[in-house]
């Protein structure tokens, strides 16, 4: 395909959304697609390899971006990895496959501007994206992109800390995407044979021989051009080279929680007056940036001396691996618990995911010693964030301020949730496993937790929100004020979803391929 040729759409991102868009929109031989990915193709072995994904952290497959200083953790910058590759965060993740809670996309469609939201029009989307090895169910797929399947890791640290959760009073679950997301149990993982199946390999690589789809790697964009209020095409940096692609229908954005609001502003989409400050001419004014939201994520740990995945690669290792099987397909979080602090019995408002393994200083220290971990999450956090310009260089890292914990209710369901974690770790079907205690709070009073959280927490890499829909965009993700420029990707959630965001990101992403084409919604579920 001649790559001077205008193109029909222009997706911005090979991460989550772009490849499923990019996948989907290129079915159709006549229509032609350009994927713009500034990372580089995702063939490293740690990419494929599950429990290998911290190894990635800042290297070339990682944007390593950082917050500002937070203010509610003692003026800490909070360490942010973002996918730098085909796939995006889908090939650095966890893997871990939940989809929120049908409350999150209720609250969506009645309460936060997004008709056409709701579960029961989403699930069909989660359904459409899956091949479930489980089978086909009033929940889940059988015949999607995406390959979902229980963990080939089974490791029994795991096993005994589920045990420990039910001795806690937490109920077994064995599927936390079906009618229930309350309780214990393990995850399904986004894997094929115990190898990673990113968005990259399960949508983008097999469509990578139609003649018109055309995948540009290392091409940083630098804005999208504009005739008035119509978007027209992008400027790319590739190869030392600046250069223009051009659309004839749509400009998609799919850059990310991050990139994708600091590309509108560039462009002169957001707040007229910070974009002012940078010499840039605003061509609309909107709340770019605004109203973004992340997961924290704190480990607790105790030392063991069990085998944990300290040490692992040894030659048994790998033969099982080349198996699909054994300590190098784990994931590393292959246990979860949602709970609720508050009582209620609809909806948690914590997740603790557990591990055979030490997790420490934001993933950047190798473990050096056997452990466990359970970490803890509070879900559907009030804080808010910003993404805002620091250049209006399109090399320079955009400024991120997450505020995190600066809400009494946030504060207030971490500690809370910490105490349960704390609870579950203490079980005395425990004892014999606990050699001694790793990062763990000195007690379960309340400012031993709260110094314990500003010394120890981090990121569950799951920003959203800061493009949302009835903010930025409109229920059909189109720019607001614009013209044939659209973002979809994990930006647009009006609110965070209960849990790991990945899911959701790929069922937005095909709901909205059939909103770019025009094509009818797929039919809302029923007898739920």
């Amino acid at each position: 395909m001649n790559a001077d040729r205008p193109y029909d759409y222009i997706i911005v991102g090979a991460g989550s959304a772009g490849c499923v868009l990019a996948a989907r929109l290129s079915e159709d031989s006549n229509i032609r697609v350009a994927l713009v990915e500034a990372g580089d193709q995702d063939d490293a072995p740690e990419i494929s390899m599950p429990v290998a994904f911290p190894t990635l952290f800042k290297t070339k497959y990682d944007w390593d971006f950082s917050t500002e200083p937070e203010q509610g953790l003692g003026g800490r910058r909070i360490y942010l990895p973002r996918g730098k590759m085909l796939g995006g965060s889908s090939s650095m993740n966890a893997m871990i496959y939940v989809r929120g809670n049908a409350a999150d996309f209720d609250d969506w469609a009645q309460r936060e501007a997004a008709p056409g939201w709701s579960y029961r029009e989403m699930l069909p989307y989660f359904i459409r994206s899956e091949t479930n090895e489980r089978g086909a169910s009033r929940y889940h797929g059988d015949a999607g992109p995406l390959a979902v399947q229980d963990g080939r890791s089974m490791h029994p640290l795991v096993d005994h800390l589920i045990e420990a959760a039910v001795h806690a009073g937490h109920s077994p679950n064995d599927d936390f995407n079906g009618a229930s997301q309350l309780g214990v149990g393990r995850f399904q993982l986004t894997q094929r044979n115990g190898i990673r199946c990113s968005t990259a390999s399960a949508y983008l690589h097999p469509a990578l021989e139609r003649n018109n789809l055309h995948v540009f790697t290392d091409s940083l964009v630098q804005k999208v051009q504009f005739q008035g209020l119509c978007a027209t095409g992008v400027s790319i940096h590739r190869h030392g080279e600046d250069r223009t692609l051009t659309a004839e229908k749509e400009i998609i954005l799919s850059a990310g929680a991050y990139a994708s609001p600091q590309i509108l502003m560039l462009s002169g989409i957001g707040p007229a007056d910070e974009l002012a400050q940078f010499g840039i001419s605003p061509i609309v004014d909107l709340p770019v940036g605004s109203n973004l939201q992340d997961h924290l994520l704190l480990p607790i740990s105790y030392l063991t001396n069990e085998r944990s995945l300290f040490g692992v690669g040894l030659p048994e290792d790998v033969a099982l691996y080349q198996q699909g099987r054994g300590p190098l397909t784990s994931n590393v979080a292959e246990g979860g618990v949602f709970l609720s602090t508050s009582g209620d019995t609809r909806v948690p408002d914590c997740q603790l995911e557990m591990g055979p393994v030490m997790f420490y200083d934001e993933g950047l220290t190798a473990p050096f010693d056997h452990a466990y971990v359970a970490t803890v999450t509070v879900l559907k956090p009030t804080s808010r964030g910003k993404v805002s310009l620091r250049s209006a260089r399109p090399d320079a890292k955009p400024r991120i301020h997450h505020n995190y914990l600066l809400t009494e209710n946030d504060r207030k369901t971490m500690v809370c949730g910490v105490r349960r974690a704390m609870e579950l770790l203490g079980q005395a079907s425990l004892s014999s496993l606990r050699r001694a205690p790793f990062s763990v709070p000195e007690s379960d009073a309340c400012d031993d937790i709260t110094k314990f959280i500003e010394r120890r927490i981090g990121t569950d890499f799951h920003p959203t929100s800061s493009c949302a829909i009835g903010r930025v965009v409109d229920a059909n993700l189109r720019v607001i004020g614009t013209e044939r420029l659209r973002v979809i990707d994990a930006s647009v959630m009006p609110s965070i979803v209960r849990g790991n965001t990945n899911a959701t990101v790929i069922a937005i992403a095909e709901k909205a391929a059939d909103i770019v084409l025009g094509k009818p919604a797929a039919a809302a579920a029923q007898d739920l």
